[in-house]
């Protein structure tokens, strides 16, 4: 490695933590202390309870701190140089503004794909126990709540055994609506059980109305009509719901998944392909960031780091609203795909733009 590739890279790394300090400071100061405040105000939350959620809420706030702190580090390590006149005496030298600048793409790379893989690992897990948290040990909610697609899954030996599938979960009777039991041996699917409804009776769960489908060789084979049904599983409606996740607290297996058993029910997954894509697109950001960050550092009067914070506040703004819009669009019937990694491209194509002018 080059002397020039270590004092950029340095340079940069120190300017990118102290924007992720900056910036989550800024979140948690902004919104996350006040939810906090609230719940011991109105429920007594034990100072333990508060440190959890202090510790809990972090992953997700640095996931979307990585991508501006990337922007704020470019802008500020490249308008320093500028205002130094050492990218002048870099280039008098030979050494391209494409030389230059790798080092910071190749860190915008690496968070890129780090940020991926804490987005997978990391920010689900920690999104579902801020909610168990505030929801069983702050509210002492145990109450049950109705809500829409259940599914449980039997998966032995690291194969699923039975999917079942309910359209609805009504609270207020212990009482699940569209229900539809898959077996499967040895990965293939060989029984189906569809259902008007279940009711929670006597410790076990009774289908109501349905229709069995025996399959053999993919197809079927027998059918059989029933009023009344046991329905094989021993968990009762709080381990059922306790068992449901959010979207967010999902990892992308996981949402894979959701959405193939959700589109087999022919039930709309938009909102569940939104949050999927935008698994990698937010964490891309940081690739994006450091594109536009670097040769906006270099233009006239960027040697100023209160500039250079104002201007990325400015991008990021931007930036975020249109992908808030990007959202919206995307829920409506543009597709998830294009919608989510539309403000990405947009950037990308602005960030070759920018590099393209500064190295002419």
């Amino acid at each position: 490695m080059r002397i020039l590739d270590r004092y950029i890279l340095k340079e940069v790394l120190w300017s990118f933590l102290f924007g992720v300090c900056a910036f989550a400071a800024v979140f948690l100061g902004s919104g996350t202390l006040f939810r906090i405040a609230q719940y011991v105000t109105q429920y007594g939350a034990s100072f333990s309870a508060v440190l959890r959620l202090l510790i809990y809420s972090l992953p997700a706030i640095m996931l979307w701190c990585f991508p501006m702190s990337m922007l704020l580090a470019s802008l500020l390590v490249f308008g320093k140089m500028s205002g130094a006149s050492e990218i002048i005496a870099m280039k008098s030298c030979g050494i391209s503004f494409y030389r230059i600048i790798t080092p910071v793409l190749a860190v915008g790379v690496c968070v890129s794909i780090l940020s991926i893989a804490f987005n997978e690992y990391v920010v689900p897990w920690s999104n579902q126990a801020y909610a168990d948290v505030v929801h069983y040990e702050i509210e002492h909610n145990k109450a049950l709540t109705s809500r829409n697609h259940i599914i449980i899954k039997d998966i032995q030996d690291g194969k699923i055994k039975r999917l079942i599938y309910a359209r609805r979960f009504n609270a207020e009777n212990n009482h699940m609506e569209g229900i539809t039991m898959q077996d499967f041996a040895d990965g293939k699917l060989v029984h189906v059980e569809n259902a008007e409804y279940a009711n929670w009776q006597s410790g076990e769960w009774i289908l109501h109305n349905g229709i069995i489908y025996t399959i053999a060789h993919n197809e079927m084979s027998n059918t059989m009509n029933f009023n009344v049904q046991k329905l094989p599983i021993e968990e009762n409606p709080q381990t059922i719901l306790r068992e449901q996740k959010k979207p967010e607290e999902m990892t992308m297996r996981e949402l894979k998944h959701q959405i193939k058993i959700m589109k087999s029910q022919s039930v709309d997954t938009t909102e569940l392909q939104v949050e999927l894509y935008q698994r990698i697109s937010i964490p891309v950001a940081s690739l994006v960031f450091a594109m536009i960050g670097a040769p906006l550092g270099v233009q006239p009067n960027r040697n100023s780091s209160s500039i250079g914070f104002g201007l990325s506040i400015i991008i990021i703004f931007i930036y975020y609203a249109f992908m808030t819009i990007a959202d919206v669009i995307g829920r409506i019937g543009v597709p998830p795909m294009f919608a989510v990694w539309l403000p990405n491209l947009i950037g990308g194509i602005i960030g070759i733009y920018l590099i393209k002018k500064a190295a002419s």
